[in-house]
């Protein structure tokens, strides 16, 4: 049985990227009668559609969400989105016309590859496209085309990240599984061990473990703002928005116990939890706790899948 996102039933995952400017979008469409909630807690975060997803507002359920690379420009493919449901007669109904509801986060790729080029809303459009339900492809694609880590130095001393995927289901049956684009400014480490795996490298490439460099005199780049690690967390168990806002809050456990540190003024960290409604409710215990396990799992993919590019070594290049 495949272990990513799109072991959920009705759920797609499409990516489109440009490897020559080093950026991309992730697609994840949703069927219908899907509800969502988020919990933001990086300090940087660029967003879009986020505050309809508090429970108390009035849209109950998403079509689709797009992560992607260029900064706040890259929000732009969010519009190639909703054109392509819109063609397709996907949407809230507002009367008039339906209006596809497509909540978006972005990461800062814009140092690793150009610095002009962004996720575009064709992009957006293309990535719908190349939606499936096949097993998420990982690493350097889509969204995480152009994700680093361990940023202490700057491009001196970073590693090349990506997207990883990760799901479990349940005894009873209920699946809960995540997406990642990880473009952590801290450093990657194993949940079970608490080692690095990827991360901040030192002249002579070893780490340099960044929590016990924090804890002496050292000089940050004056700007260390190229970061943010973006999940989309999906279940088919049935939960309201408010339910998915603490399955979110629950699941951020996972950043924490594999990106040190996590949360920083420099990531604009975003969990997304959408739910399929299409089966019974197991404990929310259950559902929180084991969010928080493929969040995990889905960070330590991100690296291990990924590849060199531009330069910049990944976790397959290390001798």
């Amino acid at each position: 049985m495949q272990s990513t996102l799109t072991r959920i039933h009705g759920v797609r995952v499409g990516h489109a990227h440009d490897y020559d400017t080093l950026t991309g979008c992730t697609v994840v469409l949703f069927p219908e009668q899907t509800t969502a909630s988020v919990d933001v807690r990086g300090g940087a975060p660029g967003t879009r559609e986020t505050d309809l997803l508090a429970p108390e507002c009035t849209v109950q359920h998403i079509h689709a969400i797009c992560l992607s690379g260029g900064s706040a420009f890259g929000l732009a493919a969010a519009d190639g989105v909703m054109r392509w449901l819109r063609e397709r007669d996907i949407g809230f109904d507002a009367g008039v016309t339906r209006v596809p509801i497509v909540p978006a986060a972005v990461i800062f790729d814009l140092g690793c590859g150009s610095a002009t080029a962004h996720a575009s809303a064709e992009m957006g459009y293309s990535a719908c496209n190349n939606a499936t339900e096949q097993p998420v492809q990982q690493g350097c694609v889509g969204a995480g085309t152009g994700a680093t880590v361990g940023k202490l130095f700057g491009a001196h001393g970073w590693m090349k990240s990506g997207i990883g995927s990760s799901a479990i289901t349940l005894q009873d049956g209920t699946t809960i599984a995540a997406l990642v684009v990880n473009n952590a400014f801290g450093d990657i480490c194993r949940e079970r061990t608490g080692d690095i795996i990827a991360g901040t490298r030192m002249p002579d490439g070893s780490f340099a473990n960044m929590c016990n460099q924090l804890r002496g005199n050292i000089d940050i780049p004056s700007f260390a703002g190229g970061n943010t690690t973006l999940v989309v967390v999906v279940t088919d168990a049935t939960l309201s928005k408010s339910e998915c806002r603490k399955v979110a809050q629950m699941a951020q456990d996972g950043m924490a116990r594999t990106i040190k540190p996590v949360h920083t003024p420099y990531d604009g960290d975003v969990i997304f939890v959408a739910s399929t409604n299409q089966r019974a409710t197991p404990p929310m215990l259950q559902i929180g706790s084991v969010a928080a396990d493929v969040v995990a799992a889905a960070i330590e993919r991100s690296v291990l899948n990924a590849d060199s590019l531009a330069g910049i070594p990944s976790v397959s290049s290390l001798p």
